[in-house]
């Protein structure tokens, strides 16, 4: 089985008929086997129920991936009550979602058969490339919320419409906690600031990075989203490989908002501790002295190099656009709101799209360097756009 060609998805279907033992098991047992393969972390060191083994057919991390998100919208059709095929009914999930506007698949759902679309809709889901801007962020955020799309899934299949307002405040709900619990820390290093402006930049559904921690508990009601919620909120505290006091107090804290016993909380604990222990060498977060430095170092050096290769041009699209000028200006003296971060953000997106050089910041992951990018523009401009520059 090669799942970066076509037709891997009715191979896996072979495969799972030769072993069928997973779909028998509890929704609790399932879900701890996606977390023991790593799918739960992002990191997918395995394949959930030792469904087909990686090393048979020599499956790369984000084949082994692709495999375990569709095992895991396999095992939730195949528990639903639903006539539609597992092909035909997980298509017309992703199409309510495109039709919200929330993601890129359009392209996609308008060619191809049922299957094939169902393959390049997961190739292009699963969030593992060799972009130097968005690798390493990948291997550790955006794969991580994939089980979002299998908590929404079975809310699809349940309710037969899609819920967009359910995976949006799912998704904040999950993001602000994490964001809530790095904050916790007494003493906040560079990582740790580096590691929470990813968090708040990895929203697919839901652009505001505003809600509170106590509106946030509210949106996660079922006990697979409650563990869910534990285990990201676990992940988040080892990314810097362990787990202070104040980290610590805020799991108990969580555990007691959602209503789970200390046990599990304990459980949830030593899960990712024996995950991360077996497998930091071969995890690409650890594989470096820092992940998240590192990225930010590339991408601002590549950032760099763009914007200075195409100053002339981009100088004249910015003041053709007066609105983003007058807010780049208020950038250098004044830290701008959520609402004035939006505007320039989508403004400096429509600039990029007439630079075909600056096409990288479209792709998945690109709106991440823009704070870079903001950073560099005041060099373009005139003195008197930024009166205290001292020119080296």
């Amino acid at each position: 089985m090669n799942p970066s060609a076509t037709g891997w998805i009715k191979k896996l279907e072979s495969e799972i008929a030769l072993n069928t033992l997973f779909l028998d098991y509890s929704e609790d047992l399932f879900y701890r086997t996606l977390r023991d393969c790593g799918f739960i972390y992002g990191s997918n060191r395995n394949v959930a129920a030792q469904v087909i083994q990686p090393k048979r057919f020599k499956l790369s991390e984000s084949e082994v991936c692709k495999i375990n998100l569709c095992l895991a919208l396999f095992y939730t059709h195949k528990n639903a009550n639903t006539n539609s095929t597992f092909t035909n009914s997980v298509v017309a999930f992703y199409s309510e979602i495109n039709a919200n506007n929330t993601t890129f698949l359009s392209s996609i759902l308008n060619t191809s058969t049922p299957q094939e679309q169902l393959e390049n809709i997961i190739h292009k889901r699963i969030q593992i490339d060799d972009n130097v801007f968005t690798k390493n962020f990948n291997y550790f955020l955006v794969n991580a919320l994939l089980y979002l799309d299998v908590l929404a899934y079975k809310k699809f299949l349940t309710q037969g419409k899609l819920s967009i307002s359910y995976i949006k405040n799912l998704e904040a709900a999950i993001v602000t906690v994490c964001l809530d619990l790095l904050r916790s820390k007494t003493i906040k290093n560079d990582y740790d600031e580096r590691l929470i402006e990813l968090f708040g930049s990895s929203l697919r559904y839901h652009k505001n990075k505003d809600l509170d921690y106590k509106t946030a508990i509210t949106y996660i009601s079922s006990l697979e989203e409650k563990f869910y919620m534990l285990d990201l909120a676990c992940m988040a505290t080892w990314s810097d490989q362990m787990i202070d006091a104040d980290e610590e107090l805020f799991l108990e804290k969580l555990g007691k908002d959602l209503n789970l016993n200390i046990a599990t909380i304990n459980t949830s604990v030593r899960a990712i501790n024996n995950f991360y222990s077996e497998n930091k060498d071969s995890i690409a977060l650890f594989n470096s002295k820092n992940a998240v430095h590192n990225f930010y170092n590339n991408s601002t050096a590549i950032v760099s190099k763009l914007v200075n290769r195409n100053s002339k041009r981009l100088y004249q699209e910015l003041k053709d656009s007066k609105e983003l000028m007058v807010l780049l200006t208020q950038s250098t003296i004044r830290d701008l709101n959520t609402e004035e971060q939006q505007k320039v953000q989508e403004q400096l997106l429509d600039i990029f799209k007439s630079i075909p050089s600056l096409a990288i910041f479209l792709l998945p992951g690109g709106a991440l360097l823009l704070p870079i990018v903001v950073k560099f523009i005041p060099k373009l401009l005139p003195s008197a756009f930024d009166e205290n520059r001292i020119d080296e």
